[in-house]
């Protein structure tokens, strides 16, 4: 194109090479056995730089920081959860990395009326609903194709019924 051309070029937006890697890592079975790593890196990472980089954020994935109070002690418990984002809100799946067991962020989610969310620098509080029966079935089928890998913890689980959490804006 010419230098004096008065049509405009769109740059291309550059795709995250590391969204594929993330998503093929994440159907892998031996990388569960990296659960404790990995959220040992997620936190400190988001520690180190006030929420403004995650190591899923870094594999182009969308996370979110949950707060609810502990459903036995009451003690505001945050946890870093990979999003679905929703409308104007998330699901978030208690996987727990394939184990048979549900994660115990999900059981505190479970009993809360609302959740402190931030997505990175941005915080609000949202409600909190636990989706069950044919709405978690369609569900299921949106969350596993957003993120392959949940079929394969599930499988991994012993075929536990994942938790499925829908987080709006109160």
């Amino acid at each position: 194109m010419n230098a004096g051309s008065s049509s405009s070029v769109q740059p291309r937006r550059r795709r995250n090479p590391l969204v594929a890697l993330a998503r093929w890592l994440g159907t892998q079975e031996w990388v569960m056995r990296l659960a404790p790593v990995i959220i040992w890196l997620e936190s400190h990472l988001r520690s180190w730089t006030g929420n403004r980089v995650s190591l899923m954020g870094i594999a182009g994935l969308q996370s979110v920081q949950v707060t609810v109070p502990g459903r036995k002690s009451g003690t505001p418990r945050t946890t870093a959860l990979l999003c679905i984002p929703h409308g104007d809100g998330y699901i978030v799946t208690g996987s727990n990395w394939g184990r048979p067991d549900h994660p115990m962020w999900s059981a505190n989610l479970r009993d809360a009326q609302e959740a402190r969310v931030k997505a990175g620098s941005y915080e609000r509080r949202m409600s909190v609903r636990m989706v069950t029966g044919e709405e978690r079935e369609q569900l299921w089928t949106f969350v596993t194709e957003y993120w392959p890998g949940y079929l394969m913890e599930h499988a991994r689980s012993g075929g536990r019924e994942f938790r499925i959490f829908l987080l709006q804006p109160l």
